[in-house]
């Protein structure tokens, strides 16, 4: 036998190598120094890699931050399976040539195992015309659909959820294959987490606003100030090149001051992000830093209205037309990661002249961080912003016996003196009114029988009077100093909550979070909330008598105003209402 066959007397790891790699000289002694330098090397890795995991074993993720479903590895499993991506590490650096590495593509886990792609700038999404997917390491592939401008929201197989850590995955068509993972990044760049994550900023002429999740874990128990540090680090990676003061940390809001022009004018672009402490590291960040902008244009619009939106796209005409009508002159929606057709929704009525743009948010438990956005960015567009939902509808008893809509029904509200920073308004909630399926012609039209007593409020904010923090409860804003909050009486103007529809479409609230603090519905916390109907419990699953239920006062008000108003006839003679398509 052939003392020096490599398939007998090699170690295993040096079988798979190449044989170009692997030179026998003809002298004993240096087959002998290339057979242990090799084999040293692949165990030192290995031991390495197998120690720093048991010592820093306390450190592995428990779990808890995906959809609060606790995600259990046993430690020496996840020990072989690290040792086994070393081995894989040092074959790679053995078998492959250098190659230029792209910048990099970012990715956050959200919940429910949706992952956030961020396709790095030379990344081209349309060169295959083939459906995209998400690439992972092990190749497995999930669709990739557009979600916002620039990005794609996939879903994180099965087979990879129960290991850690979570890698990027690349876009790639939909027939690629693992074989094009190799030489991306090595080793794949780990996923951020959504539960701890700089994600959004806003820079003003005297300070920059960053949104964080994961600093200020509860509303009443917010960091101070003067204990954080705004950080601006290269987009590319690397050491921060300036940090300055927080002024204020309230919610997900902390403003900063603007750091020197000198110290982010030569390389760029830019990311921003908090440090809780002299020694902590940053918080991960995807959030940009922009330079302030120009001087605000000249004049505002009176009166706009902002709102979350997920899976809205059948509801918005109705909501958008009726209040284009009373006074509503622009409209903000910030798309909690859509699924339906809002895109082509919002183009159609774009079309029509309603004036309304979406902003892609798709951060879980952020409502409040996205109205504090909105109130920021729009302050030079708007003087007032109505914040409500696309299932509640201001109305007033003094519009009764109006033939028609005019745009200062809405400007009769706020019509009222400088000192006066906030409109509160009441709700009336309305049920499922003995329907059976989505009512013809709206909401407004079907939904006639609501709950005697009025629960919560919603608001009409002046831009200029919300506090400096920016904090907000959904409902309302706290206010700067020197203004106050005007509380309306339900006989002057209302809100029409329908907020009890059909069980089709009320059911699809089991899927989604209810609201920046209040958990799934499907988990049995916090049962007596008031974002809960009541006896409903946890379960998505349809109550007796559920079309009959929060029926107490039958109420035609915005039904026959709107049948007046908005009711077209057709050339047949058929009816239909204006935001009919």
């Amino acid at each position: 036998m052939d003392p020096v066959s490599p398939t007998h007397e090699l170690p295993a790891l040096l079988v798979f190598l190449p044989r170009p790699l692997i030179v026998f000289p003809e002298r004993e002694t240096m087959r002998r120094r290339v057979t242990t330098s090799v084999l040293s090397i692949a165990i030192f890795f290995l031991l390495a890699a197998s120690f720093s995991l048991h010592v820093f074993r306390h450190l592995l993720p428990s779990g808890n931050a995906i959809n609060s479903r606790t995600l259990t590895q046993p430690v020496d499993r996840l020990r072989n399976y690290a040792v086994g991506e070393a081995a894989v590490s040092v074959l790679r650096v053995l078998r492959s040539p250098p190659r230029h590495r792209p910048p990099p593509t970012e990715s956050v886990l959200l919940l429910d195992w949706d992952v956030l792609l961020l396709p790095s700038p030379n990344t081209s999404t349309a060169a295959s015309g083939r459906p995209l997917s998400c690439l992972f390491h092990t190749g497995a592939t999930s669709p990739a659909r557009p979600a916002g401008p620039v990005a794609f929201l996939c879903s994180l197989p099965n087979s990879l959820r129960r290991f850690r850590p979570f890698y990027t995955p690349r876009l790639s068509g939909a027939s690629s294959n693992a074989s094009g993972w190799v030489g991306q990044e090595d080793p794949p760049r780990e996923m951020l987490r959504s539960t701890q994550l700089a994600y959004e900023s806003v820079s003003t002429a005297d300070d920059v606003i960053v949104f964080v999740k994961g600093v200020n874990r509860r509303r009443d128990r917010d960091l101070p100030a003067s204990s954080l540090r705004c950080v601006f680090s290269p987009a590319s990676g690397g050491a921060a090149v300036a940090t300055t003061s927080v002024i204020s940390s309230a919610q997900e809001a902390f403003r900063c001051a603007h750091p020197p022009a000198a110290e982010v004018s030569s390389i760029g672009p830019f990311r921003v992000s908090i440090s809780t402490g002299p020694e902590a590291a940053p918080i991960p960040t995807i959030a940009n830093y922009h330079r302030p902008r120009g001087p605000a244009r000249a004049g505002r619009l009176s009166i706009c209205a902002c709102t979350m939106v997920f899976n809205a796209a059948k509801f918005l005409p109705e909501w958008v037309v009726y209040h284009a009508a009373i006074g509503v002159e622009r409209f903000f929606l910030y798309d909690n990661g859509s699924e339906d057709e809002l895109e082509s929704v919002v183009g159609r009525l774009g079309s029509q002249g309603f004036n309304v743009t979406t902003r892609f948010w798709p951060w879980p438990k952020t409502q409040e961080a996205g109205f504090s956005h909105c109130a920021v960015v729009n302050r030079d567009e708007c003087e007032w912003m109505a914040f409500i939902d696309v299932d509640e509808f201001v109305f007033s008893m003094d519009w009764d016996d109006s033939d028609q809509p005019n745009r200062s029904m809405m400007g009769s509200l706020v019509a009222v003196g400088p000192e006066v920073g906030q409109i509160s308004i009441k709700c009336l909630e309305f049920g499922p009114s003995g329907q059976m399926a989505h009512p013809r012609g709206g909401v407004t039209q079907g939904y006639t029988c609501r709950r005697r007593n009025e629960e919560r409020h919603k608001s009409l904010l002046r831009l200029d009077a919300a506090a400096f923090s920016l904090v907000n409860s959904v409902h309302h804003f706290e206010l700067r100093e020197g203004f106050q909050t005007k509380q309306v009486e339900v006989g002057e103007a209302r809100l029409n909550h329908y907020k009890y529809q059909v069980w089709k479409e009320f059911k699809a609230k089991f899927r989604r979070r209810v609201s920046a603090y209040v958990v799934d519905w499907k988990e049995p916390m916090n049962l007596a909330s008031k974002d809960r109907p009541p006896g409903l419990g946890s379960d998505p699953i349809e109550p007796k008598g559920w079309t009959d239920m929060f029926c107490e006062v039958n109420d035609t008000r915005l039904r026959d105003a709107t049948r007046r108003w908005f009711t077209e006839v057709q050339l047949d003679g058929a009816e239909r209402m204006a935001w009919d398509s």
